[in-house]
């Protein structure tokens, strides 16, 4: 059972992990570096207590206490009680949901572990807003995608607001970064994947035409926002794909066309 500790200084030491959460260059490099990350919300914390993560400690506001009784009573942790407007100074933010949790990070497996026991994975290229990050794994979770590879310059899937987008499904599909890109990409392709490349291009093949519901092993490779896959990327790809557009629509939000994207992927359309 853990213990329940009223804390009234905003400077007391053991509220450090929740120092500054809107600082993001700063949570950036402390997060990993230590080790942690923050999971916000009562759902969120459920799933990464779930999903296997160790909480280090809870954050809430009082009348959150009950609602989170089950989870104080399970979890040896110590558990933070604060007054909203310190739980603001501390963190930087008003945290609407009154509850946060630290929770101790796992090993990453690497891309050839993922490979080996996968056959739709999603492969990113310098996507680094955590708030695309957060969507395009929600979405992956949802429609039968089983793993994402990142590029060594993705945001971390882990950071609070891509764990907050995402409804802790981040906990649910496993993720590895590559070590180099494009050159990881030959990797992936030794693992038996077609690598397909998501683009707006017009001489891409539409995903009805290139039917990827029907490949043993699908690797779809999503760019960041705006700029799109690079031209390195387009250029290791084994085929371009796009999403037909109609009414003038030139593309979509990285986060829509992945969901589209992946239902493509991973089942196909009704009767396809």
């Amino acid at each position: 059972m853990a213990d329940l500790l009223t804390i009234e200084d905003p400077d007391d030491p053991r509220l450090s992990d929740y120092t500054g959460l809107t600082d993001v260059e700063l949570r950036r490099k402390r997060e990993p570096a230590e080790g942690l990350f923050i999971a916000e919300g009562e759902k969120v914390i459920r799933r990464a207590k779930l999903a296997g993560y160790e909480m280090r400690s809870m954050l809430l506001s009082a009348k959150w206490v009950d609602v989170m009784r089950d989870v104080i009573d399970e979890v040896p942790a110590p558990v933070y009680a604060v007054s909203p407007d310190l739980a603001e100074r501390v963190t930087g933010y008003h945290v609407h949901r009154g509850a946060l949790a630290s929770m101790q990070r796992k090993p990453l497996p690497t891309a050839e572990e993922l490979l080996r026991s996968h056959r739709r994975v999603v492969v990113m290229e310098a996507v680094n807003d955590h708030t695309n990050i957060g969507a395009i794994f929600r979405s992956a979770a949802a429609l039968g995608m089983d793993a994402v590879l990142l590029s060594p310059d993705c945001a971390d899937p882990l950071y609070r607001r891509s764990v907050k987008v995402s409804m802790g499904a981040v906990f649910s599909v496993p993720y590895a970064r590559l070590d180099s890109w494009p050159k990881g990409l030959e990797g992936v392709r030794e693992a038996g994947f077609n690598l397909l490349a998501l683009t707006p291009d017009e001489k891409a093949k539409t995903l009805d035409e290139a039917a990827p519901h029907r490949m043993d092993r699908v690797a779809l490779m999503l760019g960041a926002e705006g700029d799109g896959l690079s031209r390195q990327a387009l250029v290791a790809a084994d085929e371009w794909v796009r999403i037909p557009m109609a009414h003038g629509v030139d593309s979509l939000n990285v986060g829509a066309a992945a969901a589209v994207a992946f239902y493509a992927v991973a089942t196909g359309r009704p009767g396809a």
